[in-house]
């Protein structure tokens, strides 16, 4: 009868401690690794949305920050010395080469012109979307980009007329 008094008080005991842990862990922490659907669905999900929603809202002032400064000339990306933000027309005689440093935009108006590079990749052809190879002419209208010094465009005719924006040297 003593024995049973005994195992009775322990298994008491043991309850008793074990109520108590549960009641103390936090749902879906370390000590309680077990998280309900209705948990994902509620609190959790409210959490996500909330940070990503603080997190575009930062991102977005950030941008038109950015924009503002940009269209009031004050910085964001800004025209690197010798280019601008507006094209100059630049004439070339046959033989010269217009050499474009990165971020140079260029439009052939009058005549034709080459390609030159010092590997077979030459300009991005913003037009189509493609890229002219060394060598390539230039087609009329199409406004070209440098990506990657050096890069140039040699006057193929007598006489060649062509847009640019950005850093560049005649050669």
């Amino acid at each position: 009868m003593k024995k049973w008094k005994l195992a009775a008080a322990a298994l008491c005991v043991c309850f008793l401690f074990t109520a108590a842990y549960a009641a103390n862990a936090a749902p879906g922490g370390q000590a309680d690794p077990l998280v309900t659907l209705s948990y994902l669905n509620g609190a959790y999900t409210r959490q996500v949305k909330d940070m990503v929603d603080q997190a575009v809202t930062a991102r977005k002032a950030e941008m038109e920050q950015a924009l503002r400064n940009i269209v009031a000339g004050q910085g964001g990306i800004s025209a690197p010395s010798g280019g601008g933000s507006v094209f100059t027309v630049v004439t070339l005689n046959q033989g010269q080469s217009l050499v474009g440093d990165v971020g140079c935009e260029v439009m052939l108006r009058v005549g034709s012109a080459t390609c030159g590079a010092s590997d077979s990749v030459g300009l991005i052809d913003t037009t189509s979307g493609g890229v002219l190879g060394t060598g390539a002419a230039l087609s009329q209208n199409h406004l070209y980009m440098v990506t990657i010094a050096p890069r140039w465009i040699t006057a193929s005719s007598a006489t060649v007329k062509v847009l640019v924006r950005g850093p560049y040297t005649i050669q």
